[in-house]
């Protein structure tokens, strides 16, 4: 990261912000801590999170990847509906915990004009290790829209 980022949302504006743009999916999420470059959020598991063998699906880690990048893009830009995904890559490196949280720690590695990369470390709640570690790129909407 070339210079500190400091956040212009909190993390309780930011969970507000979710259930005003994504209310379909906004209860499965919570934003916990927001800091200079820097946010954790967890996805709240349920059985609809779960896929045969009883661990955590891939979609639903991608998931929170993917929110996880738009959220601390976000938290560092302002509230800007329409930033996209224009490139994730993700690694499956360990089999997540059903039952628990799934936590994600997502990282501004560059902030642009016109893009935001981040790397995502997602664990399961109380374990050591990542379960997963994914790299998104976002592209940024020009200042005149929201």
């Amino acid at each position: 990261m070339t210079a500190t980022l400091e956040p212009v949302m909190s993390a309780e504006e930011l969970n507000a912000f979710l259930v005003e743009v994504f209310e379909q999916v906004a209860d499965d999420f919570a934003v916990d801590e927001v800091a200079p470059g820097a946010v954790t959020m967890r996805l709240l598991t349920s059985d609809k999170h779960l896929r045969p063998g009883g661990t955590i699906s891939g979609p639903a880690m991608f998931g929170l990847v993917d929110v996880a990048a738009y959220v601390v893009t976000l938290a560092h830009i302002g509230p800007k509906a329409l930033a996209v995904t224009t490139n994730c890559s993700i690694d499956f490196m360990r089999k997540p915990e059903a039952g628990v949280a799934l936590v994600a720690k997502a990282r501004l590695l560059k902030l642009g004009k016109q893009l935001s990369v981040t790397d995502v470390l997602l664990f399961s709640e109380g374990m050591d290790q990542p379960v997963a570690r994914a790299s998104l790129t976002y592209a940024i909407p020009p200042a005149h829209v929201r």
